[in-house]
């Protein structure tokens, strides 16, 4: 029995030896990974620049009467209401950013908002961001004397439809 418990410990310590041996070698070796981890995703590019709009925020700081609607067909009605305002004008002020003072849709506070310009040449009234955010609202139209907006959310667009502002006697 002596030579057979030699027998088993040396066959035991070869074992081991080559068990060793071979984890060893699998540490040099790169073995696929089955972890749950996604491979590195590429980094996000950088949000587009904000273009500038066409229309200076100069050009739309002063007094205005204001008036909305929802069919087209009321648009000519809708200015002459907007211009009989004027006794109680909306004020459209000068920012210290380079903004304008105007509300968002649904707050009492106005705030600096900005004119952002699109590459497809459509300008926006909003806060810092993306043109054409959900609480943008599209410039229409605009030729000086009346400006016609529409609110990017499809909630607020339905409430306040297309806001029209007349200008209140000489520009400011």
């Amino acid at each position: 029995m002596v030579v057979s418990r030699g027998v088993r410990t040396a066959a035991n310590l070869g074992i081991v030896s080559l068990l060793a041996v071979f984890l060893g070698a699998c540490s040099s070796m790169s073995l696929p990974s089955f972890s749950s981890s996604s491979p590195t995703a590429a980094p996000e590019p950088p949000p587009a620049p904000e273009m500038p709009a066409t229309i200076r925020p100069d050009e739309i700081v002063g007094k205005w009467g204001l008036a909305s609607y929802q069919n087209p067909n009321d648009r000519v009605r809708t200015e002459a209401a907007a211009k009989a305002q004027c006794k109680q004008p909306y004020v459209i002020g000068a920012g210290t950013n380079g903004g304008v003072i105007m509300h968002l849709a649904d707050q009492a506070t106005p705030q600096e908002l900005r004119l952002k310009g699109s590459p497809s040449g459509k300008n926006y009234i909003g806060p810092a961001g993306p043109a054409a955010g959900e609480q943008d609202r599209e410039i229409v139209s605009f030729d000086g004397r009346v400006l016609i907006t529409r609110f990017i959310d499809k909630d607020a667009a339905t409430r306040y439809g297309n806001m029209v502002y007349v200008r209140c006697g000489p520009r400011a």
